[in-house]
């Protein structure tokens, strides 16, 4: 007769490693939003015409590849911080400086030079976020990683708190040049964490060059249960999200077209979505713990792709407040839910042999459809209108779920009876695994959860 193991509580997982995801997703997402927010009322106010604020938003490419470089992040370490926290220390450290001498320069005489620097800071943007999943994936055992992935999320999405709403403040108050200075101090909380925490521990040897770090990464992913299981994953992280990605594309011109005014977008929709989604991170993250990854795959998944009818619902009945409310609060609870899984699922995927580089190519991949299928999305809307647009992303939200079942199997977090009897820290942190996940992986100490 077997004992099966009681799952802990949730409770039991706020600890350490959960408090380190905070501090570094606030960092992780602070440069974004400066991008996305501060630079554009900086340049919008200084009197630059439309068209070139929207080429700035070509600065954001490196997002997009950033999978490019991270084997070298994989292969060398910088420092005596070790391979994690040196890498970390150093672009949290160049941020800081960046983002400070941005607004030091004159946007009238020196939009040039602003867009390289502008590119410069996505580019070290993007770079830390590499080390940073790559860092969070290896300290956290698999049953952390839900909760762990949430946390992060969440304090990402925090972050654009300061550039979005301090920020803008503070420029009614004073200099722009002091306003980007006092943005970027909110970097030092992460770079104090950086040199707080423990370089995580190295499971199998790293890259031996640059070579090996570019092919060993492919070449496991591939061998790991063949080409076919391995298209089947990528074409997953690429259609999760699809459908949702794109109904939100223009989600402010569809709030305009309504006959919404800019105060109720603002004080509605996204105050409202802010929250919720801010919410669906949390609660996502607290009932994998007790679900699992797979299982909160395809019931968020579901709440995710049904939100999207909301949209069709509000575009059918026009301008109607409490419904705005309504659909934008239950649209950004679902994807709060379905981001938690999705990058819970991204970060098990990876070996933690090659984490930097598998976790930025999945992450790369995921962010296509936002940086190129979404640039369709006005072109769509022109021919079908509002509300067919958005049942057509409804259809394209059932693909991703569709390949549920073959890439992460409703029961496939759980163990048998017997594994359930060994205690914790008897079981490598990886074995909550799929088995189709676990081929060609080294088993990964209790290293991670002992820290």
């Amino acid at each position: 007769m077997s004992i099966t193991a009681t799952p802990p509580s949730w409770h039991s997982y706020l600890n350490r490693r959960m408090l380190i995801c905070v501090f570094l997703g606030f960092s992780s997402g602070l440069p974004l939003f400066i991008l996305l927010s501060l630079v554009q009322a900086w340049l919008a106010k200084s009197g630059l015409n439309v068209k070139a604020l929207g080429l700035f938003a070509l600065v954001m490419f490196p997002y997009t590849w950033k999978f490019l470089w991270s084997p070298l992040m994989d292969r060398f370490s910088f420092g005596p911080m070790g391979r994690r926290r040196g890498w970390m220390a150093l672009t949290q450290g160049l941020l800081f400086v960046g983002i400070g001498l941005m607004g030091m320069l004159d946007p009238q005489a020196n939009v040039t030079a602003i867009a390289a620097l502008a590119s410069v800071v996505a580019f070290l943007s993007a770079s830390q976020d590499i080390v940073i999943d790559a860092y969070r994936r290896e300290i956290l055992p698999d049953n952390e990683q839900g909760l762990g992935a949430a946390i992060h999320v969440n304090a990402y999405k925090v972050a654009g708190m300061v550039p979005g709403a301090l920020s803008l403040i503070l420029a009614d108050l004073m200099p722009w040049q002091q306003v980007f200075w006092i943005t970027a101090g909110f970097m030092l909380p992460g770079l104090v964490c950086t040199f707080i925490i423990d370089e995580p521990k190295v499971y199998g040897a790293p890259p031996k060059n640059v070579r090996e770090a570019v092919v060993l990464p492919f070449r496991e992913f591939i061998t790991r249960s063949g080409w076919a299981n391995a298209l089947w994953i990528l074409a997953f992280i690429f259609l999760y999200k699809l459908g949702d990605s794109m109904a939100t594309a223009l989600a402010t011109k569809f709030y305009i077209d309504l006959g919404f005014s800019m105060t109720q977008i603002g004080a509605v929709a996204k105050t409202t979505g802010f929250w919720a989604s801010i919410a669906g991170g949390i609660l996502g993250g607290i009932w994998m713990v007790q679900w699992g990854i797979n299982r909160g795959l395809w019931i968020f998944g579901v709440v995710q792709a049904v939100s999207i009818l909301g949209f069709a619902w509000l575009a059918h009945v026009g301008a109607n407040t409490p419904i705005l409310a309504m659909v934008i609060g239950f649209e950004a609870f679902g994807v709060g839910l379905g981001t938690a899984a999705f990058v819970s699922y991204i970060a098990r995927t990876t070996d933690p042999r090659y984490t930097a580089t598998q976790y930025a190519l999945f992450t790369s991949l995921a962010a296509v459809p936002r940086t190129f299928v979404n640039s369709s999305v006005g072109y769509i809307v022109a021919e079908t209108g509002w509300v067919l647009f958005f049942l057509l992303c409804f259809l394209l939200a059932l693909p991703g779920m569709l390949m549920l079942p073959k890439v992460a199997p409703w029961n496939g977090d759980f163990r048998d009876d017997k594994d359930a009897a060994l205690p914790e820290e008897a079981a490598p942190a990886g074995a909550s695994m799929p088995a189709s996940e676990l081929a060609g992986v080294e088993k990964i100490a209790k290293a991670a959860s002992a820290k």
